[in-house]
C-alpha cells in the first residue's frame, strides 16, 4: 500500500468521531465484543478485520447459457465507510469454477482460504507500514461473510428452505404449509411485538390465537458448535429426494468449515442477511400483487382456497354462487384505471440525474405491468416512488402499512444511523407486517417478508447496512465479467485481468495526480481561501465561451441579501467576533428579543463595513485582507450559472429544468433557526429546520477579484408532514422571502413528485 492508503487501515480508530451514531462495523457490537474477547488483537489497529462474500454469475453475456461461477471476495472493514465496497480494496481470495453451483461443497474449495486464515491469526505476517516506516505482524480475523439467502445455507450449513427457513429463529421458526398454494407461509409476526401490545390478544383480526410467545433467541456460535460437535459432513452428489418424502427434521447440512477458526464461534454477527435481495423480493410481492401480474401476484384462487383450510379471512374465502365458485374483492383490488394511474406515478416521475437508471422503460401503462427493473431499481422505488403511487390509488388502511414498510427499509439505508432510533424502526416493520396480515392471504408471507424483522438486531451488530450488503459486490462481480477476453478460459481471464488491475492501482497510488477531472465535482476549483470555491460549473447545451465568462448587474436588494448570507455562514472567526458585538449593542437597545433580531440582520452589514474602516484609520488592529474585502461587499456585477455540480448533486435552475426530462431544481437545507410565536415572544425557540424550495438561480459574486461564492438563490415553500409522515409541500405558500440564497456547498437535493395530489401540494422526498 502506497502511505496516504496506508493511514486508512487504522481509520477506525483514529478517524472516526465519538459522536454514538452508527456509521461503521465498528459501532457495532460484535465488533465490540470481539474485542473485548481478544484485547491482544485489538491493541494494534493495524490488525485486520475481514468480511467473506460469495455470490454466483454468468460470464457470458447471452442468460441462455446455463454457467455459474462463484468468487469468493473479501472485504477490508479497517477501511473507512466510503472506501470498504470499492473494487480497488475488493480481494478476491478464490475462484471457483463452473458451470454448476458448487452448493454444500463450498467448504472444499474454502479450505486453503481457511488455512491461510488460521495462520494469521495465529502467527501473523511480517508486513511493512509505510505510514509510520515501520515493520510489524499484521493478524487477521474473518468476523461475517455476507451473501444472499441462497449463499446463506451454503456458508452456514443452516437449511434456508422449509419448515425452518429463517436462521435467527432457527427451531422455533413458525411456519405453516398451505395446501393449495403448496409453499410454505411465515406469519406468526405478532410474537415480535411488545408484550404488552394489544394485537397480542386480537383473535379476530389475525389468525383466531392471542399470542403469547416471545421472539425467538438467536443461536450463539457456542451453541451451534456444541450442537454439531458429532455432525458427520457428508460432501459430494447424493441421492436427490423423491416426491412424497416428507421434509428433514434436521435443518442442518453440515457443520461449516469456518468453526475451524478458533474465534469464529464468539463472532455475533456471523451471516449477514442481505438487505439488497430482500427489498428486491419483498416489493416483487407487493408489486405483483397489488397489480396482479399473473405468476406474480400472491393472491390467486389457491391463495383463496388456503384461506378455507386455515379458517382466517372469511370476507376472501371463494363462496359457491349458481354452482360456480366466486372469489371476493381484496381490499387492495384496483381497477384496470386505477392500476394504469399506479403505472402513471412510477413511469412519469421526473428523477435527479444519477439518481436511478430509466425506470419509465420498465413501465407498460397499458399492459398494466411494471417488468425488468433491476435491484437498485426496486431499491428506488421502494423508498421513493411506492410510497406516492399507494397514496394516490389505495384505501388509506391498505396504502398506511405499505408506506410504513418502505419507510422502514429508507431508514435502515442510512449511511448514518443514531442508535436511539432503531428500536423505533423495529417497532414499526413488526407493526406494518402485522397489518399487512390482516389485508394480504398467507400466501404473500414468504420467508423474505419475513426477515425484515431481524434486520434491526444486525444492524446493531454489525453497523450500516451500506457495509453489509450486496450491492458493491455485485458491481465487483460485473467488473469480473468485463475480465473475460477467452470465452474458452473463463477463470483464467478473470484471474489475469485481477492481476493486471491490481497492479495498475498500486502503482497509480504512487503517481500524483496531474490534472482535476471534470468529474471530480467535490473538488476545489479555486485557490485555497477561507471561503473555498467547492463544485464546478455546469455549461448547458448550446452555450459558448463567451457567454460563460460574461456577467450581469444585480440589484442593491439581492446585493445585500448575498452578502448578508455570506457574512453569516463564512465559518470565519474575525467575523464571528465582529456578528457577536453587533449582537450586544443591538439587544442593549432592544427590549424584545424578536425586534432586536431583525435589527441585527438589517443593520449589520453596513455596520460591518464602517467598523473595519474605521479600525483601518486608527490602526487600532492589523486587519487582514480579507477581512477588509469582505466588509466592502461584492461586486454589483455577478456571473449567473444555469447548473452547478456539488456534494455529489448536480443542480439546474428551474428555468433550464423545465427543458429536462429530469429534474435537478429541488434543493433541501437543513439550518438552525429561532423560531418566535409573535414579535411579543421572549423566550424564541432554536432547533434545526428543514427547508424545502427550488433553485430561482445560481450567482457567483466576486469579492473584487480576490474570491468568489456561489449562491443558490431559492423559492422556500411552506412544507408538512401528513398523516403518514411523508413531507408535503404548497408551492403556492412561500416562505423566508427575504433569505432567498444559500451557500451551494449547503445544498442537498430534493425530489418533488405532484402525482395525483390536490394542486398546488407536491410530496417530497430526501436522499
Amino acid at each position: 500500500m502506497c502511505q496516504e492508503t496506508a493511514s486508512y487501515m487504522t481509520w477506525h480508530t483514529s478517524g472516526l468521531e465519538n459522536d454514538h451514531l452508527l456509521q461503521h462495523p465498528v459501532d457495532g457490537k460484535a465488533w465490540k465484543e470481539f474485542d473485548s474477547l481478544y484485547p491482544k488483537f485489538a491493541e494494534d489497529p493495524r490488525n485486520v478485520r475481514l468480511g467473506l462474500a460469495t455470490d454466483g454469475f454468468s460470464p457470458f453475456n447471452s442468460m441462455s447459457i446455463a454457467h455459474s461461477t462463484w468468487p469468493v471476495i473479501l472485504i477490508n472493514y479497517n477501511l473507512p465507510p466510503w472506501m470498504i465496497m470499492k473494487p480497488e480494496f475488493l480481494m478476491l481470495a478464490l475462484l471457483i469454477p463452473g458451470p454448476s453451483s458448487p452448493g454444500n461443497d463450498i467448504d472444499i474449495y474454502l479450505q486453503p482460504l481457511i488455512k491461510d486464515l488460521k495462520e494469521l491469526w495465529e502467527f501473523g505476517l511480517e508486513t511493512y507500514d509505510s505510514s509510520s516506516n515501520q515493520r510489524f505482524d499484521m493478524r487477521a480475523a474473518l468476523m461475517t461473510t455476507v451473501s444472499d439467502f441462497p449463499a446463506y445455507a451454503m456458508l452456514s450449513g443452516w437449511s434456508t428452505k422449509g419448515y425452518f427457513a429463517c436462521p435467527d429463529c432457527h427451531y422455533d421458526t413458525d411456519s405453516e404449509r398451505l395446501p393449495f398454494s403448496k409453499k410454505n407461509c411465515y406469519r406468526a409476526t405478532r410474537r415480535f411485538l411488545d408484550p404488552a401490545h394489544p394485537w397480542r390478544y386480537d383473535k379476530r383480526n389475525f389468525d383466531g390465537v392471542i399470542e403469547e410467545r416471545s421472539e425467538p433467541i438467536p443461536l450463539k456460535g457456542t451453541d451451534v458448535e456444541y450442537m454439531l460437535r458429532d455432525f458427520p459432513n457428508e460432501f459430494g452428489k447424493k441421492q436427490k429426494k423423491t416426491r412424497g418424502d416428507e421434509d428433514d427434521p434436521i435443518p442442518w447440512r453440515k457443520i461449516s468449515i469456518l468453526f475451524q477458526l478458533p474465534y469464529w464461534k464468539h463472532c455475533s454477527n456471523r451471516h449477514n442477511l442481505d438487505v439488497m435481495h430482500i427489498e428486491k423480493n419483498v416489493f416483487d410481492n407487493v408489486l405483483g400483487t397489488l397489480l396482479d401480474i399473473p405468476g406474480k401476484t400472491r393472491d390467486h384462487e389457491s391463495a383463496r382456497r388456503d384461506l378455507v383450510k386455515m379458517k382466517i379471512m372469511p370476507e376472501l374465502q371463494p363462496k359457491k354462487v349458481d354452482g360456480s365458485e366466486v372469489f371476493p374483492r381484496s381490499r387492495f383490488w384496483m381497477s384496470l384505471e386505477q392500476k394504469r394511474k399506479f403505472c402513471r406515478v412510477i413511469k412519469n416521475a421526473k428523477l435527479p440525474q444519477g439518481y436511478a437508471s430509466n425506470i419509465s422503460r420498465c413501465v407498460q401503462v397499458e399492459d398494466r405491468k411494471i417488468t425488468g427493473y433491476k435491484s437498485h431499481d426496486a431499491h428506488f422505488m421502494m423508498n421513493y416512488l411506492l410510497p406516492i403511487a399507494v397514496k394516490t390509488t389505495l384505501p388509506k388502511d391498505v396504502a398506511t402499512p405499505l408506506i410504513r414498510l418502505c419507510g422502514f427499509f429508507k431508514g435502515i439505508w442510512s449511511k448514518t444511523i443514531d442508535p436511539q432510533h432503531l428500536d423505533r424502526f423495529h417497532s414499526e416493520i413488526v407493526e406494518a407486517l402485522c397489518m399487512l396480515e390482516r389485508i394480504f392471504p398467507p400466501a404473500f408471507f414468504d420467508i423474505m417478508v419475513h426477515l425484515p424483522v431481524h434486520l434491526v438486531k444486525q444492524i446493531k451488530l454489525g453497523g450500516p447496512v451500506s457495509s453489509n450488503c450486496m450491492y458493491g459486490i455485485e458491481r465487483y462481480l460485473h467488473e469480473l465479467k468485463l475480465d473475460v477476453r477467452n470465452k474458452g478460459r473463463l477463470e483464467g481471464s478473470m484471474a489475469e485481468g485481477y492481476q493486471a488491475k491490481e497492479c495498475i492501482a498500486f502503482i497509480a497510488r504512487h503517481l500524483k495526480r496531474s490534472n482535476i477531472s471534470t468529474h471530480d465535482v467535490n473538488e476545489c476549483t479555486a485557490s485555497q481561501s477561507f471561503l473555498p470555491k467547492i463544485g464546478r460549473p455546469i455549461k448547458g447545451k448550446g452555450r459558448t465561451s463567451k457567454k460563460k465568462h460574461c456577467g450581469h448587474m444585480i440589484d442593491r436588494i439581492t446585493w445585500a441579501q448575498a452578502h448578508r448570507y455570506v457574512l453569516f455562514n463564512c465559518d470565519c472567526e474575525d467575523v464571528e467576533r465582529y456578528i457577536n458585538e453587533h449582537k450586544m449593542c443591538v439587544s442593549s437597545k432592544q427590549k424584545r428579543k424578536w425586534n432586536s433580531a431583525q435589527d441585527h440582520n438589517k443593520d449589520f452589514i453596513d455596520w460591518f463595513r464602517e467598523k473595519v474602516e474605521l479600525e483601518v484609520e486608527e490602526g487600532q488592529e492589523i486587519i487582514s485582507d480579507h477581512l477588509l474585502w469582505l466588509s466592502k461587499g461584492p461586486s454589483y456585477v455577478a456571473k449567473n450559472h444555469t447548473g452547478y455540480s456539488v456534494n455529489g448533486y448536480r443542480f439546474h435552475t428551474m428555468k433550464r429544468d423545465a427543458k429536462c426530462v429530469t429534474q435537478n431544481s429541488g434543493v433541501t437545507l437543513t439550518a438552525i433557526t429561532h423560531s418566535s410565536a409573535s414579535s411579543k415572544d421572549q423566550n424564541p425557540v432554536v432547533g434545526d429546520v428543514n427547508y424545502y424550495g427550488s433553485i430561482q438561480d445560481i450567482v457567483e459574486i466576486s469579492y473584487h477579484g480576490h474570491f468568489s461564492v456561489v449562491l443558490f438563490k431559492c423559492v422556500w415553500f411552506h412544507s408538512e408532514k401528513d398523516d403518514d409522515e411523508l413531507i408535503m409541500v404548497n408551492t403556492n405558500k412561500k416562505i423566508s422571502v427575504g433569505e432567498p440564497f444559500i451557500l451551494a456547498s449547503q445544498a442537498h437535493q430534493m425530489k418533488a413528485n405532484k402525482a395525483n395530489f390536490p394542486s398546488p401540494h407536491h410530496q417530497v422526498r430526501v436522499p
